[in-house]
């Protein structure tokens, strides 16, 4: 079988994942972060993923560093953005604890305290619900990153929900367009989608508009 080819982001993701991990423990002597790098983006890679791949990945990063000023933990939230989905099968419901046991496997392993490896490990737990709670800095940035998708341009969000229905595929289209008219119905009904100042200024109107837009096509 051939190998999966290389991604354009890979040098650069497993340039910032060493990176994050030297930092996070402190220069201690550990083992090399590099073959945890592949096994992550091995993950991400998977063939049954169409939206929740390495792409996904880079793009939840970049949104971090926008975000970053807003943490208590910045590196803590990095972690969690490289767990939140390493685990993903789309007929599954347990994909973000597994992804959670992962990351408190791993990170200790590589030298991480016992306390920054449980905030990651909490922080991949949030995203069943993005709902971080009051002043939870470290989740209001992980979860505005995770969801920023939903406030791209009229294109880019009509290929991000194109790539949804595709990791869907195996569900038959009336019950597809049920479910997920339910989730954009719960998205809509929230007092904010981002929790973050910069988040919601900068993303709030157009993922509403995105949304909306959405959930009308899908009920004509």
């Amino acid at each position: 079988m051939a190998d999966t080819p290389e991604h354009p982001s890979g040098p650069a993701l497993r340039a910032r994942w060493r990176e994050t991990v030297v930092r996070a423990r402190g220069g201690a002597p550990a083992p090399d972060p590099g073959p945890y790098a592949e096994e992550l983006l091995r993950r991400w890679s998977e063939p049954q993923r169409r939206y929740h791949t390495v792409d996904h990945l880079a793009a939840v990063l970049a949104r971090i560093d926008e975000l970053a000023e807003h943490a208590d933990d910045v590196d803590a939230v990095r972690f969690a953005a490289w767990f939140h989905d390493a685990v993903y099968r789309p007929d599954r419901s347990e994909n973000e604890e597994r992804s959670a046991h992962l990351a408190e496997r791993a990170l200790p392993e590589l030298g991480l305290d016992a306390d920054r490896t449980a905030e990651a490990a909490r922080l991949v737990r949030l995203t069943v619900s993005h709902d971080p709670a009051p002043g939870d800095h470290n989740g209001e940035v992980l979860c505005d990153a995770d969801l920023a998708v939903l406030a791209g341009a009229p294109q880019e969000y009509a290929a991000y929900a194109a790539a949804v229905r595709e990791e869907y595929g195996f569900v038959p289209d009336a019950a597809f367009r049920e479910g997920r008219a339910a989730v954009l119905r719960q998205l809509l009904g929230l007092p904010r989608l981002f929790r973050t100042p910069l988040g919601h200024d900068r993303w709030e109107p157009t993922a509403r508009r995105n949304l909306a837009t959405e959930l009308e096509l899908l009920t004509a």
